[in-house]
């Protein structure tokens, strides 16, 4: 797998669908020593978002980050975008039931920018509400 960029964009997220797929992209990430992110589509046309923080030891994550991505779960949550069942860290994060690959996309590019301190994606996929 080629090595991703951090934050990962949206179009080189790894679509962890099945088994294999979800083991190479995690093999990956821990061999790069990188936040894992993956998209993967459930069963239908439902879509999930995973971030582990373990695969990248010596990655922290802010507690101003982490309330922010706690913030937008909890947002996506209240607007049934994502799965009340859905949970943001401290180290694993998991949205679950996305209407479409792209949206989950997008969601995943923005959580794993935030994971790496960029907070202005994240703002943009999941805005405050006005």
């Amino acid at each position: 797998m080629e090595p991703l960029p951090t934050p990962c964009p949206a179009d080189r997220i790894p679509d962890a669908t099945g088994l294999e797929a979800f083991e190479a992209a995690c093999k990956a990430a821990k061999e790069q020593r990188v936040v894992f992110i993956a998209v993967e589509q459930q069963e239908g046309s439902l879509w999930t978002v995973k971030a582990d923080a373990l695969t990248a030891p010596q990655h922290t994550i802010d507690r101003a980050v982490y309330d922010a991505v706690r913030t937008a779960v909890a947002r996506l949550i209240r607007d049934r975008e994502i799965r009340p069942d859905s949970f943001a860290g401290p180290v694993e994060f998991v949205l679950h039931d996305l209407d479409s690959e792209g949206r989950a996309r997008e969601l995943a590019a923005a959580l794993h920018a935030a994971l790496y301190g960029d907070l202005e994606p994240l703002a943009r996929a999941v805005p405050p509400p006005l």
